[in-house]
C-alpha cells in the first residue's frame, strides 16, 4: 500500500470518529434538554402542590383558632349562666325569707339536683 492511501484512510477514520462523537454529543444534549424541560414541569407541579398544602394548612390553623375561640366563648357563657343561676337561687331564698305568706316555689330552671 502506498503511504498516501494509508494517510487518507487514517484521516477518514479520524473524520468518521469526530462525526460520530459530534452526533453522540448532540444526541446527549437533546436528551438533557428534554430532561431539563421535564424537570421544570415537575418543579412547577411541585410548587402548585406546595401552595395547595400551605393553603390547606393555613385553613386548618384558622379553623383550629376559630374552634378555640368558640370554645372559650362557650366556657365564658357557661360561667355566666352558672352565675345567673346562683343569683336566681339567692333571689328566691331572699324572697322566701321576706315573704310573710310562705315560701314561693322555685322554678324548674333554677332547681339543682345535687
Amino acid at each position: 500500500m502506498d503511504a498516501g492511501v494509508i494517510v487518507i484512510i487514517v484521516v477518514a477514520a479520524l473524520v468518521l470518529l469526530a462525526v460520530l462523537a459530534l452526533v453522540a454529543r448532540r444526541g446527549r444534549e437533546r436528551r438533557h434538554e428534554t430532561r431539563r424541560v421535564e424537570a421544570g414541569e415537575i418543579r412547577r407541579e411541585a410548587e402548585v402542590h406546595d401552595a395547595r398544602a400551605q393553603s390547606a394548612s393555613a385553613e386548618a390553623d384558622e379553623r383550629g383558632a376559630r374552634a378555640r375561640r368558640e370554645e372559650a366563648v362557650a366556657r365564658e357563657q357557661a360561667v355566666r349562666a352558672e352565675e345567673h343561676g346562683e343569683k336566681a337561687e339567692e333571689s328566691y331564698r331572699r324572697a322566701a325569707e321576706v315573704d310573710p305568706d310562705g315560701e314561693p316555689e322555685q322554678p324548674e330552671s333554677t332547681r339543682r339536683d345535687g
